[in-house]
Parts: C-alpha cells; sequence; structure tokens
C-alpha cells in the first residue's frame, strides 16, 4: 500500500481561510492523503470565525501579528518561523492560497526547502506591479516557483503561458470560492438567517446596496471620493439602503464614520462573519466593493457589481458583464450606481452574465489532480 502523501496549507487571511476551507475538507476525506494545516495570524477575530464555521483545527499557529509592523518586518517574521515548521515536518507538498504575504513567504520557504509548491487561484494580473500593493508582486512571484498552477479561468492560464509557465504544470479548475460559498448557504440554518436579517433592521421596501472597502492603495483622498460617492448615492436615492460592514484599519473606519455616518439610509456596522456577509450577498441587489473575493462570489449569486478600483486581476468579470470597473471617481461610481438602480435593462444585464469562475466543484478537481500526481 502506498503511503501517505502530506500536505501542508499555509495561510494567514480570512480570504485565504474561505477559498481554502473546501479544499482542505476535501483533502482531510482522502485516504491517500496526510492533512495538516498551519496559521500565520495575518488576521486573527475574522480568521478564526471562518475556521469555527468550517469545523477546521490548524495544527500550528505562528501568532505573527505586531501592531504597525512593516511589509519587511511581516515577511521576515513570516520566513523565520515558517522556516521551523516546513525544515522540521518535511512535507510532500505546501498549498498556499491567492497573493498574500503569507502566500508569498509559504511558497518560498516550500521552494527553499525543495518541497513542491501548489498555488490556488494562479494567474491573476493587473499587469500593474504596484496596484493592488502588494498582491501584484506577491502572485507574479509565487507563479515562479510553483509546480501545481491551480487557474480560476481561461483568462488566468492564458497570463501564465504569456510568461512561459510549462502548460503542463497549469490547471483550469474554476475558483474555490464558489465551493465554499455554496457550501455555507447551504450550511447556514433558517434560524440563524432570521436572526441575523432581524438584527440588521434592514428596511424591505428599500433597495439594497451592499458596500465594502479596504485596499491600501485608497487610503486617504481616493478613499474620502468613494464616501462622497456613496453619500451622494443615499441622497439622491432615499428608495435605497446602503449597509456598509467597516473594515476595522483606522485608514478606513476613521474616514467612514467621518463622512457617513449622519445619513439616515446608510448602515455603518462592525465587520460581519463569513456566513453573514454569504446571507448579505444573497439578500443586496448590487455591490459597490475593492474586494477581490466578492468580485468572484457575487457572480454565482447573480448579483452586479461595482469595482472602485484602478485595475482589477479579475478581468474575468469585466468581460463577462457581472461587474464594472468604477475605480474611485465619485462622478463614475454614482453615475453607474444611478444606471443599475434606475435602468431595469441595465441591472437584468448585469444579473444574468454567466458566473466565469465554475459550478462549486473546484477542489474535488484540485485534490483528484493532486493525488494522482505527487
Amino acid at each position: 500500500m502506498k503511503s501517505k502523501k502530506y500536505i501542508l496549507f499555509v495561510f494567514g487571511t480570512r480570504p485565504e481561510a474561505i477559498k481554502l476551507a473546501p479544499l482542505i475538507i476535501e483533502a482531510k476525506n482522502n485516504s491517500r492523503l496526510k492533512v495538516k494545516v498551519c496559521i500565520t495570524g495575518q488576521h486573527r477575530e475574522m480568521l478564526h470565525q471562518v475556521l469555527t464555521f468550517f469545523k477546521i483545527k490548524p495544527d500550528f499557529d505562528l501568532n505573527i501579528m505586531k501592531s504597525n509592523q512593516s511589509l519587511s518586518g511581516l515577511t521576515a517574521n513570516l520566513i523565520s518561523k515558517l522556516e521551523k515548521i516546513i525544515s522540521l515536518e518535511k512535507p510532500d507538498c505546501i498549498i498556499v492560497q491567492g497573493d498574500t504575504t503569507t502566500a508569498y513567504a509559504g511558497a518560498l520557504v516550500g521552494f527553499y526547502n525543495n518541497t513542491k509548491i501548489a498555488h490556488v487561484e494562479a494567474g491573476l494580473r493587473s499587469k500593474n506591479i504596484k496596484e493592488p500593493f502588494p498582491e501584484e508582486f506577491n502572485r507574479v512571484s509565487i507563479s515562479k516557483i510553483t509546480d501545481f498552477h491551480f487557474t480560476p479561468s481561461k483568462l488566468s492560464s492564458n497570463n501564465l503561458l504569456s510568461e512561459s509557465i510549462n502548460k503542463k504544470n497549469i490547471y483550469e479548475v474554476g475558483n474555490t470560492v464558489i465551493d465554499a460559498l455554496l457550501l455555507t448557504l447551504e450550511n447556514t440554518t433558517s434560524s440563524f438567517k432570521n436572526k441575523f436579517l432581524k438584527k440588521l433592521n434592514l428596511n424591505p421596501s428599500k433597495k439594497l446596496v451592499l458596500v465594502t472597502g479596504h485596499r491600501r492603495e485608497s487610503f486617504g483622498k481616493p478613499f474620502e471620493n468613494i464616501c462622497d460617492a456613496l453619500m451622494k448615492i443615499a441622497k439622491k436615492f432615499p428608495n435605497t439602503e446602503l449597509l456598509y460592514p467597516v473594515h476595522l484599519n483606522p485608514n478606513v473606519k476613521e474616514v467612514v464614520h467621518q463622512k457617513l455616518s449622519n445619513q439616515n439610509n446608510i448602515k455603518l456596522i462592525n465587520p460581519v462573519s463569513y456566513p453573514e456577509m454569504a446571507l448579505l450577498l444573497q439578500q443586496c441587489s448590487f455591490i459597490i466593493t475593492d474586494s477581490g473575493g466578492i468580485q468572484e462570489e457575487a457572480p454565482a449569486l447573480g448579483k452586479p457589481v461595482l469595482v472602485t478600483r484602478n485595475v482589477t486581476e479579475r478581468q474575468e468579470v469585466i468581460k463577462s458583464g457581472n461587474a464594472i470597473l468604477v475605480g474611485t471617481n465619485p462622478k463614475k461610481i454614482f453615475e453607474t450606481a444611478k444606471e443599475l438602480i434606475t435602468n431595469q435593462n441595465a441591472y437584468k444585464k448585469m444579473s444574468s452574465a454567466i458566473n466565469p469562475y465554475g459550478n462549486g466543484t473546484s477542489s474535488k478537481k484540485i485534490i483528484s489532480i493532486l493525488v494522482k500526481s505527487l
């Protein structure tokens, strides 16, 4: 009988946990794999909410976050602590997801230890090394040392091919976030849903617009511009209700509360858990966001997305018609939102566009490939 292959998952943020959770569950259900989970603590409270919901218990917790830690300090800390685990554990394969500093450090230390690297959600590119920062650098760098490139779409696969990545190492599998979203909604009870929605006290006669924002490249004036656009939408369209779970970063929280707290059809709430966010995506009319994950999740539920970034590495949703890139220009944000609120045909066109990221079977595909190849 063949010995089990040892897979080590390395991640540290809530988005990574969401996208890796269905993959961890699938891997743990495979008798040919030994699975361990290493979290770095790049996020803390929000990360543990996801782990608790999906019943995932970490084997290692690096707890690396410090107050006002620089990116250089974070990277050095990650490399140092991951080296101790990876050199001792000697996994057959390390799985990282996306483009965080944790993913970059995990792949790098794995490479230094001659361990195979699997990159989930590989091949995303904005083609601008400074936006998003430092994510574009991280994902480009990870691709250079990866053995298994699991891409979410043909566009992502083509990005890798254009960078001379070997075609035989590229696997187009869709996006595991769809697996996670469908699994979450399937396992969310009606009592949980009713209790959460009742607590929000939303007005059922108004269109719900969900808002999120946290990108560091928008801190300062760009973020103020976004808030100005949100205020104009709220004032011009009293039949809408804007719901904004506000990120805890002071660069976000202080500006948002200063600019938006006195408008009666804007609700500012604390960050929500992943199951709660899934419910909000299901309930809303459309979303205004700079989140990468939401750009992927919303199309699966038929929700249009206005992306408050200057560039996006998720070009599939722009090309499919699920999303529109509005940047941080307050006029463009307002006019595009106005079109969705007042033009039923425009709304229908975006909400009925075909989701480019698959049907929720990505995790099964990835584990099948790894079991055959390791």
